[in-house]
């Protein structure tokens, strides 16, 4: 998945200063002198380098170093960095998604970063959040995002918007007619699913009083969890989804659905804004429904961070330009070229930021989300979630005998990958 838009600026040198805090006086200056002529290498996102050009040749001038900056596809910098880090041919700093740090840190590919509460205090409590493990910090978080519904504008309009999950199950079953349809949205999978099934009370993992996760208490098959799986089945009994939303082709048959004007709503990320644009689609975005029970769906809050390979040669340097490609100026400038939401607090407000509908969508369907866990044991969840809703979806199994079976083999793998822990 990708992201899209940040939050809002104060000033220049208060950024600035916050930027160089992590490192005292005299290891700042220490720093810079021992730096000079020092060459960083920073993977960032797939086209998203122009957000952080200006920014890194900054960075050089005041540091007297050589950045180079290198694209790749930011959920899969760190199966590159398992290879190349030990190799010597890695980054000093990569961008990931919150999700996988847990995993990242437990093989031992992250620094850990020392940076001093004002700096952390920038971002976001979730955002922050999503970059610890046992306490310890290891990443600043760029971009933040969630699931939204986009909708077309020249099919329904704003006024017109059912406002609960249940009524646009009325108004699909009044619009489908196996060419187009009304509400669409990716089930079968527990990314999107579990909008609607911690609705009713489902959850991936349980928390301890600390409020970290308990992987032990998995929540996929519990009351609520079947409740909403239940939901969800009764827009494909209903023929209101196409059977080719089913599976992994599923996300190009619902976008071109959307931009064939085929499809009045879909639930999808900012990720998806500039593609819609250019594919001229008249379109709106708010956020996610509200469910019959009176709660809003949730989404699942992903991050996006700089961080720092525990393989640099460079580490303090390293942090400090983590550090300022993160800080609250910085962030602002990303915004404006990249239109990913930034996780810095103050840039919630910034009125050239929230003029945004997108940024304003994310926002408010922030307010109702939960971080993507972080743990390791969330990447034995994916999968057999996955196969139990492509189940649900298609008829194979009731909702309740699915998620059992998807529990018991998440169970058993965390036991067979994890028991160490």
């Amino acid at each position: 998945m990708k992201m899209a838009k940040k939050y809002s600026a104060l000033m220049v040198c208060a950024a600035v200063s916050l930027s160089l805090a992590a490192c005292g006086p005299k290891e700042s200056s220490s720093a810079k002198s021992s730096s000079k002529g020092s060459e960083l290498v920073v993977w960032e996102d797939k086209e998203k380098s122009i957000g952080i050009k200006d920014t890194v040749a900054a960075f050089e001038k005041e540091h007297d170093v050589k950045v180079k900056v290198v694209e790749k596809p930011y959920a899969k910098q760190i199966e590159d960095l398992r290879m190349d880090g030990p190799a010597g041919t890695g980054p000093d700093v990569l961008t990931m998604p919150g999700d996988q740090i847990g995993t990242a840190v437990t093989e031992g590919l992250l620094k850990e970063l020392h940076v001093e509460k004002n700096v952390q205090s920038l971002y976001t409590d979730a955002s922050i959040q999503s970059q610890m493990v046992d306490q310890k910090l290891y990443g600043l978080p760029k971009a933040v995002e969630t699931t939204v519904l986009f909708y077309n504008k020249d099919l329904i309009s704003e006024k017109e918007l059912p406002q609960t999950l249940e009524e646009w199950y009325d108004y699909s079953k009044k619009t489908a007619d196996g060419s187009k349809f009304g509400f669409l949205a990716l089930f079968d999978q527990i990314y999107y699913a579990e909008s609607v099934m911690s609705g009713y009370g489902g959850y991936i993992f349980g928390k301890d009083k600390d409020g970290s996760y308990n992987p032990s208490d998995i929540g996929i098959n519990n009351e609520g969890a079947v409740k909403g799986a239940a939901l969800i089945q009764k827009f494909y009994k209903g023929g209101l989804f196409p059977a080719g939303i089913i599976g992994e082709q599923g996300i190009n048959v619902l976008e071109s659905l959307f931009t064939e004007g085929k499809a009045a709503a879909i639930i999808s990320g900012p990720w998806n804004v500039e593609a819609f644009s250019k594919a001229g689609i008249n379109y709106g975005i708010t956020k996610l429904p509200e469910l019959e029970n009176g709660k809003n769906m949730s989404a699942f809050i992903g991050v996006k961070s700089y961080n720092v390979s525990a393989f640099s040669k460079n580490a303090e340097l390293a942090q400090e330009l983590a550090v300022f490609l993160a800080n609250e100026k910085n962030s602002k400038t990303r915004y404006e070229q990249t239109k990913e939401v930034p996780a810095v607090k103050s840039l919630a407000d910034d009125p050239a930021i929230m003029k945004s509908e997108a940024a304003r969508a994310v926002t408010e369907q922030s307010r109702f989300s939960e971080l993507t866990p972080n743990i390791p044991e969330m990447n034995e969840i994916w999968t057999p979630a996955d196969s139990a809703l492509q189940t649900v979806a298609t008829g194979k199994a009731d909702p309740k005998q699915a998620l059992d079976q998807a529990a018991e083999t998440a169970r058993g793998q965390i036991k067979a990958k994890h028991s160490g822990k």
